[in-house]
């Protein structure tokens, strides 16, 4: 997708939501908002805190009824990129489609569900479509079973893009057996991980701190600088009365990053991953 307007890139916030109350909400879901998400909030979010360019996340209780997103992408083409949720099934169309509009990728939302066979070959010419337009795949699910995942992916040559830490337990510690491996797989050059949601890692707020202040460096030592993104996960759906843009603006910054790396987490790292063409003042 070409930009014709884009605007100097301050800061790319790698993953938030947008929702309305009054969208039809998939039948199966975890968590059902009692309010609105809209883009006018998050834009004012970004512009608050200095931030310039957003990746709209599909959210699971939406399903794959991706239509709230699009329309958001086509209101702020050259600001804004996005990730939906899809049916293997989907047709190729309809993914040239998306990706005219800023679709970057598809997530995965696992959790809570029984774990897919990527083997299985009905995912053969679905992951062969998203190769093809250079599409990600975003994998959400905890720790300790990302690692099969990741390596039934590995061989259809995608990008893979792993959330929130990978969603560990705070409480094990770093060298809880799925981290230890996903550290290893991200040698690989293949995977990017969101250094996001630090409060959706289970322990309290100062264990949580703790575990991404300690896994980080082992993260950039693994994946690489390059590798890393930084995501609000606005707007912190079931953390909302506790957890606000600010909160994890000052849990960034608590991180203690070094300036090369944190300019890495917000601009290069994923200028590149999510295709957004900067402009010099």
């Amino acid at each position: 997708m070409s930009e014709t307007c884009s605007a100097p890139i301050t800061g790319i916030d790698s993953h938030a939501h947008v929702f309305s109350r009054a969208l039809n909400l998939a039948s199966v879901r975890r968590y059902t908002p009692g309010y609105d998400a809209t883009l006018g909030e998050y834009l004012k979010h970004l512009q608050a805190h200095g931030l310039s360019h957003g990746v709209l996340v599909q959210p699971s209780f939406l399903g794959t009824d991706n239509r709230y997103l699009l329309a958001a992408l086509q209101q702020a083409p050259a600001q804004l990129r996005g990730v939906v949720v899809l049916e293997r099934e989907v047709s190729r169309d309809l993914l040239n489609d998306m990706d005219r509009v800023g679709v970057v990728g598809v997530r995965l939302n696992l959790m809570g569900k029984a774990l897919p066979d990527f083997r299985d070959s009905g995912w053969r010419d679905f992951f062969g479509h998203l190769a093809e337009l250079g599409w990600h795949v975003e994998l959400h699910r905890h720790v300790e079973d990302l690692p099969q995942l990741i390596r039934q992916l590995i061989p259809f040559g995608i990008k893979l893009v792993i959330d929130h830490f990978g969603r560990p337990d705070a409480r094990s510690g770093i060298d809880q057996p799925g981290f230890v491996e996903l550290l290893e797989l991200g040698l690989s050059g293949q995977i990017w991980m969101k250094v996001s949601g630090i409060y959706r890692l289970a322990g309290t707020p100062q264990q949580n701190l703790g575990f991404a202040r300690a896994a980080l460096p082992l993260l950039e030592q693994s994946f690489g600088r390059r590798r890393l993104v930084w995501g609000s996960d606005w707007p912190h759906t079931q953390h909302e009365d506790s957890v606000g843009f600010g909160t994890v603006i000052e849990q960034l910054q608590a991180l203690g990053c070094s300036a090369p790396l944190m300019h890495s987490l917000l601009v290069e790292a994923p200028q590149a991953l999510f295709g957004f063409e900067n402009r010099t003042v």
